[in-house]
């Protein structure tokens, strides 16, 4: 019988991403409150964390800056409360792109060649790429080019979030996206936006985007995909759980993309759409990602 009684839920944060952080915190609090746990919401406003005493476990749900990439799990390190997704390093490392992908170069991971510039004039890729800042989450500040006028508006863009953007070649091919629970992969889910590409607009707008899960691959494709996915999640030591987008190929080939160590958590988010598909619940889901993330620190 476990002793996991009492859960403190962090939401919120100073992030570009706080109202999906307010949004996926509610409904991880709701369900873990359905599964019959003692359940405290905490919004975080800023970079301030005020823990309620009596906490057996903190659940994360702040997503980005601050939330995501290593400070807050330095504090929560130090209050020695369990605390849900991975621990300082490993979220730093997944927050920072050019960091995670130096990890999956070095693992023997494929990902798409890149660069780090600081302005247009350094770029030495062929289009077309895709510009992105490297260390923001839900694709803010991401553009894809594919004409030569288009590439210093892109690249200043994502210079808003940082002092390089991270230029990759672009790989044409199906946005697929593998959530990960307990070492073990989860059915690949398949992003398809009815227009544009998957950006911010289309992640957060109802109806923008089709989720297909299972996605309609071939039984040794899907294999590939999962197995890749597992092992940048393994590479870079993440917790109980993360997502890991990938683009596969035309040429059935699959590519890393990033890792998510705190992905969404709302009933409609990605994660709880694959693990629906194993048969799982949220609150089953949001019960088992607390009872193992508490029982590894025992």
């Amino acid at each position: 019988m476990s002793k996991l009684k009492n859960i403190t839920v962090l939401m919120g944060g100073p992030s570009e991403e706080r109202e999906v952080s307010l949004r996926s915190g509610a409904a991880v609090a709701q369900a873990l409150k359905e599964a019959g746990y003692n359940v405290t919401p905490v919004t975080v406003d800023g970079q301030q964390v005020n823990l309620p005493p009596g906490a057996d476990l903190t659940f994360v749900c702040l997503h980005g800056t601050f939330g995501e990439d290593g400070q807050l799990q330095r504090i929560l390190a130090k209050s020695g409360v369990p605390f849900t997704g991975s621990n300082e390093a490993t979220s730093r490392n997944c927050f920072d792109k050019v960091v995670t992908k130096s990890i999956f170069i070095d693992n023997g991971l494929p990902t798409p060649r890149s660069q780090l510039v600081a302005n247009a004039k350094e770029l030495t890729l062929p289009l077309p790429i895709a510009v992105k800042p490297p260390c923001q989450g839900s694709s803010v500040g991401v553009s894809l080019v594919f004409n030569a006028e288009d590439v210093k508006p892109a690249i200043d863009e994502a210079l808003k979030y940082g002092e390089r953007a991270l230029v990759e070649m672009f790989i044409k091919g199906r946005e697929l996206t593998i959530s990960i629970l307990d070492d073990k992969a989860l059915p690949v889910i398949e992003i398809r936006p009815k227009h544009g590409f998957y950006d911010y607009k289309n992640k957060y707008t109802s109806g923008a985007t089709e989720y297909i899960c299972p996605a309609p691959l071939d039984a040794e494709t899907a294999k590939r995909v999962q197995h890749v996915a597992l092992q940048a999640h393994q590479a870079l030591g993440c917790g109980v759980y993360s997502r890991v987008d990938v683009i596969l190929a035309d040429d059935g080939q699959p590519y890393l993309l990033e890792i998510n160590t705190v992905p969404g958590m709302t009933a409609t988010s990605l994660l709880p759409k694959a693990a629906k598909a194993e048969g799982m619940t949220f609150p089953q889901l949001c019960s088992k990602i607390a009872e193992d993330t508490y029982s590894t620190f025992k």
